[in-house]
């Protein structure tokens, strides 16, 4: 059974669709009316002939059986997508262009790059500004191009950035919680007095117990000790009396009369001598045993006293002495620990204080290396951009600063307090300035699709000889050029191509010539089923494809002269 949404009522059944009809609202405005449902089971769930995955989606949104009285549905505003699949493989069609997909599923190109961050050729995109403390795409873009001249600068930074946080963190635990640790540091006074005042001694808890067990059962231990003593070296107040020292010194003497005549009584003897000796010693501990036995009742109550005591501790402190002494110690340590914190959080302050001295310094060889190498990037790329049909384009560094909320949440960088983070102060963004006359915006709102394509394309060439990556992935970087300019992105891709590999989606056969390897994405159609699918050219096949590519005719004499001429400049034009 389900909740209906609409009503918050138990549907019955297995899994219903619901339909409300508006016609009664609560004081909510939520939606009671008429409610019907029907068996989801007697509706087939239908998938593509021939397709090996069924899926469906559809979009919920926040009204859904809530909608007050005189509102129709639009199917627009938001909520939340749904979607089902059964099992399959996981090939998918290629169309027009590329879907995005997250695990396996089509997503938006906008939550996709939000998602990746990153494209495929590793590098972040520079047209994405960022604050000092993200990711700066744009930053390491422009430290990667920097090299040596800003990664000596960056790690100095970054270690007296990491020393500064964990001195900041335990200044600020210091503080925060002062009182806490002064409560700590009262109990820790109270059990370590406590303990010295009892000076117990290690093991004292052990013997304390064994003494008392013997002073609660003296005179049994007593009554024994003499018994056993009669019975081994007699009773002198029974002279009638046999103990085992008499008998075994009468067997001793009968041996000893008749050993000269057989060797093996000799041994005995000497045996039973053995045994004589040792019940004489045992017979003397038991005598002095039980004249050391001392019966004191007080004696008694004084260890039952101490005991009490001791045991006092090992409820607080440890399971027994051994572990309470141990505590101590540990204790001891501690409470100077808490009791040296005002001398610590000085310490801290000025140590804080230093790093952060420090880091506005490093900060601002960190800024002046970027600044340098901005301009030789930027200018390294703006040259690229003519070549690309982009001839008055002009690519620029904006590197800037964003003021601190307050002096002790930054640092001191050209005289006034700025934020910082682990790269950095720097706030750095890619700049274009498509034409003379225009200024110069960031790239991700100022340019258009075709433009920043071959932004990227150019940042790339420039990166390919210092910094490569092993694949590098083009969409339509030809959009909105052609003639001489296609040429110059198909040449400009294939020098980038001797260092990584590079994919590029293009509808140009001026593009399209460069390419070491040449795929088409075609249909085919079976009758009943439209599939996608990826053909290689070869020979006669590439040059019947660049006809067709040039004037729409695969067999026009004018367009395959065209194709070879295309073919071979590319050949010997790379």
């Amino acid at each position: 059974a389900d909740t209906c949404p609409g009503c918050h009522r138990r549907c019955r059944g297995r899994a219903v669709t619901r339909l409300h009809r508006g016609n009664r609202r609560d004081r909510r405005g939520q939606d009671h009316g008429r409610h019907q449902s029907r068996t989801a089971a007697r509706r087939p769930r239908r998938r593509r002939p021939g397709a090996d995955r069924r899926q469906g989606g559809g979009r919920r949104g926040p009204d859904h059986g809530r909608r007050p009285l005189g509102r129709r549905r639009t199917g627009r505003g938001g909520g939340c997508r749904t979607r089902r699949r059964g099992a399959a493989d996981q090939s998918y069609p290629l169309g027009r262009r590329a879907v995005p997909r997250s695990c396996g599923r089509p997503v938006r190109a906008g939550g996709a790059a939000r998602r990746a961050g990153r494209r495929p050729g590793g590098r972040p995109r520079p047209d994405r500004p960022a604050g000092p403390d993200a990711a700066r795409p744009a930053a390491q873009a422009l430290d990667r191009y920097a090299g040596a001249a800003v990664v000596g600068s960056l790690e100095k930074y970054a270690g007296a950035y990491r020393r500064l946080r964990a001195v900041a963190a335990e200044l600020d635990e210091l503080t925060t919680r002062a009182r806490e640790r002064e409560q700590e540091a009262d109990l820790l006074r109270f059990g370590l007095e406590e303990v010295a005042a009892a000076e117990p001694r290690a093991g004292e808890d052990d013997e304390l117990a064994a003494e008392a067990e013997r002073l609660g059962h003296a005179e049994a231990l007593a009554s024994a000790a003499a018994l056993a003593h009669a019975a081994l070296a007699g009773n002198p107040e029974d002279l009638e009396a046999v103990d085992a020292a008499t008998l075994v010194g009468g067997a001793h003497r009968a041996l000893e009369a008749v050993r000269s005549h057989d060797p093996a009584l000799a041994g005995l003897a000497d045996r039973i001598g053995e045994v004589g000796i040792l019940l004489s010693d045992v017979a003397g501990e038991l005598a002095g045993y039980a004249d050391d036995l001392d019966a004191d009742p007080l004696r008694l109550a004084a260890v039952e006293e101490r005991r009490a005591a001791l045991a006092q501790l090992t409820r607080k402190y440890g399971e027994n002495i051994s572990d309470v002494l141990t505590w101590a110690e540990q204790g001891a340590a501690r409470l100077a620990e808490l009791d040296g914190d005002d001398d610590r959080i000085g310490e801290l302050t000025a140590e804080r204080d230093a790093l952060r001295a420090d880091l506005g310094g490093l900060a601002q060889a960190l800024t002046d290396a970027r600044t340098e190498a901005a301009a030789r990037f930027a200018e390294a790329v703006t040259e690229e951009l003519a070549s690309l049909a982009m001839p008055h384009a002009r690519v620029t560094f904006a590197i800037r600063q964003t003021e601190a909320a307050d002096e002790a949440s930054g640092v001191e960088v050209g005289g006034r307090a700025v934020a910082y983070g682990p790269h950095g102060a720097d706030e750095v963004e890619l700049l274009l300035a498509p034409h003379p006359g225009a200024p110069p915006r960031p790239i991700a709102k100022g340019a258009s699709g075709g433009e920043l394509s071959r932004v990227m394309l150019a940042v790339e060439v420039v990166f390919a000889g210092s910094d490569p990556v092993p694949t590098y992935l083009f969409d339509e970087v030809d959009a909105g050029v052609g003639g001489k300019a296609a040429v110059e992105v198909g040449r400009r891709l294939a020098r980038l191509a001797r260092s990584a590999q590079v994919v590029v989606v293009t509808h140009l056969p001026q593009v399209a010539a460069f390419a070491d390897r040449h795929l088409v994405v075609e249909k085919t159609n079976d009758g009943a089923v439209t599939r996608s699918g990826v053909k290689a050219m070869e020979g006669e096949d590439r040059v019947r494809e660049l006809s067709r590519m040039l004037a729409g005719q695969e067999d026009s004499e004018l367009a395959r002269a065209h194709a070879e001429e295309l073919l071979e400049a590319a050949r010997t034009g790379r």
